[in-house]
């Protein structure tokens, strides 16, 4: 392979990780101009049209997508072996983009902000949204640098690392008949149930419980993030299983009322999950270790305060602790 052909495979590469000629220009420190100019040598030498506009971004045609399918892993081997990537956070330039769920940003962005602003000036981190289905697709894609969620079942082409499994808990409104410790599994399934989304479907886990059981339950009213729940659950009649995590400051401030739920739930674990290719890169594994940290520690403080708070405020309900 000639010289100037390899470096058109990196350049290439760059647009398609950032879907961007801008983006892929900053990330390889070139104008926009030469980038786009590689571009037009790529499109004569490789015969295809490869990117096409879609609103300020572009997308790959299928040529193209194929041939990144071939090249990527072999570029990205290539480079680690010629020149580990070092990563210093005072001078990095750099933006990490995390597929997350509101109740981690809510957690999490303020302190790496803080922790950014101290070591890593240059840094920035972008979160998006994270829909349970597509984990391993934005991964594949580069699309997103790592995503914290359910782990399921992966592929040896990813790897995780485990955060937290959450603890499930049954919320209402203060005043609602089902704010009790003895809550029936028949009472649970006939209330009006909220359910939080992040796929778009009606049903999930606990409608699958509830099947064993024989009994099924209405789901009235769904949304796609957490931090609408607390302000349905206090203003309706609604009912729902949620994380005690992503309602704790409305438990610990007596806001809204929570109970063991009637039915047992499997505990899911909550991993960060990136690409194996990403293995040895040395920014990550920086901004790995100071997100994990924080969101190992901020759930379980938030969790314990949680627990002592409804011990504390309505010793009637405190099973949901398990002490």
């Amino acid at each position: 392979m000639r010289p100037q052909e390899l470096n058109l495979l990196m350049i290439f590469d760059a647009i398609m990780t950032e879907r961007s000629i801008t983006r892929a220009a900053n990330r390889l420190s070139m104008t926009q101009p030469a980038v786009s100019n590689a571009v037009s040598r790529m499109r004569v030498a490789w015969k295809d049209e490869l990117f096409v506009k879609d609103g300020r971004n572009i997308q790959p045609t299928l040529h193209a997508q194929n041939l990144w399918n071939q090249v990527r892993e072999p570029l990205s081997s290539l480079s680690e072996a010629v020149g580990p990537k070092s990563f210093d956070p005072a001078t990095a330039k750099r933006t990490f983009r995390v597929a997350v769920n509101d109740i981690v940003v809510d957690m999490a962005w303020a302190e790496l902000r803080c922790i950014f602003e101290k070591e890593a000036p240059g840094v920035n981190i972008h979160a998006v949204p994270y829909t349970i289905v597509n984990t391993e697709q934005v991964l594949e894609d580069a699309e997103v640098d790592m995503v914290i969620g359910g782990t399921g079942v992966i592929s040896n082409t990813f790897r995780a690392e485990y955060l937290f499994s959450p603890i499930f808990v049954c919320i209402m409104n203060n005043d609602h008949p089902l704010a009790k410790a003895d809550l029936s599994v028949e009472e649970f399934a006939a209330a009006d149930h909220l359910l939080v989304s992040l796929s778009g479907d009606i049903t999930g886990y606990t409608d699958q419980v509830l099947l064993q059981h024989g009994l099924s339950r209405r789901v009235a009213v769904t949304v796609n993030h957490f931090s609408s729940v607390a302000n349905l659950i206090k203003r309706s009649d609604l009912i729902c299983m949620i994380p005690i995590s992503a309602v704790a400051e409305e438990i610990i401030a007596g806001d809204i009322a929570a109970t063991k739920p009637p039915i047992e739930l499997m505990p899911q674990q909550i991993a960060a999950i990136w690409h194996k290719r990403q293995d040895n890169d040395q920014g990550l594994i920086w901004f790995r270790d100071h997100l994990n940290r924080i969101i190992s520690r901020n759930v379980e403080r938030q969790t314990s305060q949680a627990f002592d708070s409804l011990c504390e405020n309505n010793p009637a309900m405190c099973e949901p602790c398990q002490k």
